[in-house]
This record gives C-alpha cells, sequence and structure tokens, in this order.
C-alpha cells in the first residue's frame, strides 16, 4: 500500500482513500491495489476521491474496467466525496449511467420517524450463530421486494450482515434478533442483542480507540453503505439495537413483504 493512500477494509468492505488526481501516474499503483482486494474476496470497494481533481482517460479506464470486474464476480464498486472538477469530468463521461456516484458534502437527511406512522409490514426473525448466511439471505429478499434498485438492495444487505456479525461476534451469538420494517418512504432494520449496552446517535462519530473501537469502524463502513446508522439501548433488558435506514427515491406504496418470507 502506497503512502498516498489509506485504506480500511473488513472482510466484504473495503474503503480505499485517493488522494491526488487519478492520472495516467496514479492509475497503476490504484489498480494492484482494488485487484488485490478483489483477489482476496472483497465485494463492496468504495473510491474515496475527495482528494481527486482531475480524472484523465486512464482514470476513466480505470474506474470502468475494474467496475466490469466487480459486477462480474458479483460485486460493486462506487465513487464517494468527488470534488466539482472532477465530477464534471464524469458526468460527461456518464459514468453515472454505470455504477453509484455521490459528491462531496453529498448525504442525504433522514428525518425522524412520526410516531403516529405505523409500518405498511414488518418481519422479526432470530439469528442463530450459524446461520448467518441464511439471516443475509432473508435480509436481502426482504428488501428486493421494496423500491430499491439491485445495487441498493446489495449494500443494505451488505450492512445488515456487517450488524449481524458484530452482533454475534461481540455480544451474545444465541440472543440476536433481526427486524425488517417497511414504511412509506423507508425501510429500518434493527439489529438486537443482549451484549452489552452502547449508544451512538445517527450524526456521532463512532470511537477510534477503547474496546468498542473495533465496532466503530464497522459503524463507519455501515454509514458508507446505509442512510443512517444509529445505535441505542433496547428498552427492556440489557443489550444494544443497531438501526439502519435506506430511504426510498420518493414516497410510495409499499407492497406487503412476500408471503413466504413471512
Amino acid at each position: 500500500m502506497g503512502n498516498n493512500n489509506t485504506m480500511s477494509d473488513m472482510a466484504n468492505i473495503a474503503l480505499v482513500t485517493v488522494e491526488g488526481d487519478l492520472d495516467v501516474r496514479t492509475v497503476p499503483a490504484l489498480r494492484r491495489r482494488i485487484d488485490r482486494l478483489a483477489s482476496r474476496g472483497c465485494r463492496r470497494i468504495f473510491l474515496n476521491m475527495s482528494g481527486a481533481r482531475y480524472v484523465d482517460s486512464a482514470g476513466m479506464g480505470l474506474i470502468l474496467t475494474e467496475l466490469r470486474r466487480m459486477r462480474g464476480e458479483g460485486g460493486l464498486l462506487s465513487l464517494v466525496n468527488v470534488s466539482p472538477q472532477a465530477y464534471q469530468a464524469l458526468r460527461r463521461m456518464r459514468v453515472f449511467d454505470y455504477m453509484p456516484v455521490s459528491r462531496a458534502g453529498e448525504r442525504r437527511t433522514v428525518s425522524a420517524l412520526d410516531p403516529s406512522v405505523l409500518p405498511d409490514w414488518r418481519t422479526t426473525f432470530r439469528v442463530e450463530p450459524s446461520a448467518l448466511g441464511e439471516a443475509r439471505e432473508r435480509v436481502g429478499e426482504l428488501l428486493s421486494s421494496l423500491p430499491f434498485s439491485p445495487d441498493e438492495v446489495f449494500d443494505m444487505t451488505l450492512a445488515s450482515g456487517e450488524a449481524l456479525g458484530n452482533a454475534v461476534d461481540h455480544t451474545c451469538g444465541g440472543g440476536v434478533l433481526a427486524t425488517v420494517a417497511a414504511y412509506p418512504d423507508r425501510v429500518t432494520i434493527e439489529v438486537a442483542d443482549c451484549g452489552d449496552g452502547f449508544e451512538l446517535a445517527a450524526d456521532e462519530e463512532p470511537p477510534e480507540a477503547g474496546p468498542c473501537a473495533e465496532r466503530g469502524r464497522g459503524i463507519r463502513l455501515m454509514r458508507l453503505l446505509a442512510d443512517s446508522v444509529s445505535i441505542g439501548h433496547k428498552s427492556t433488558g440489557d443489550g444494544t439495537v443497531v438501526r439502519l435506514v435506506k430511504l426510498f427515491d420518493e414516497a410510495s406504496g409499499v407492497s406487503p413483504a412476500p408471503g413466504a418470507l413471512g
């Protein structure tokens, strides 16, 4: 890993920060890093473009080539924190037609739910430590019944998987519950455990040191995937609830979850 780039990674998700322009000089090293991540099984890569003011044809080629590779392997590459200058270049090349791109400072505002608004449907199920894969699949199937794009379903399934994995690994593997609820403008996914209580507001930075540092790293990555991530104490008993929120592009009627999943 070069000195001009930093990276945080987990088994399935990686954030690669590119400092400096994405051009013919920097492409080879960046390509090696992305290829190394993909070869190790990473299926979701974010390129943090906050330091890139310019993207030349070599940079465009890298983005599109690596995107095709990731999609071919069942994964996804996207760009975040894109500067205004680079954003215009990417728009002219119609990169937005093929992958998620977000500009610097672009973050959807998630308002609090009106307590009087009831979900269109809600499903809760127990997550067994030996069946994390099945739990992730169930969440993905529930999300697929909602007005999300395949990329959004992919991201929220990954975010849910991180929350489920943290709950099983760091708290009490036998007492994890997952709840998926669909509202007119959003979906919420709650993962409750029976471990030590922990609180973190949606706009609060996770810890970088101490006993919760590892969980904090997972929270940062989940926030790349979801519109809001917060953590609070369970309303009854001991434990923590991780709450993920993803807004629909526009308010729409929500069909009941498929009966086979209920």
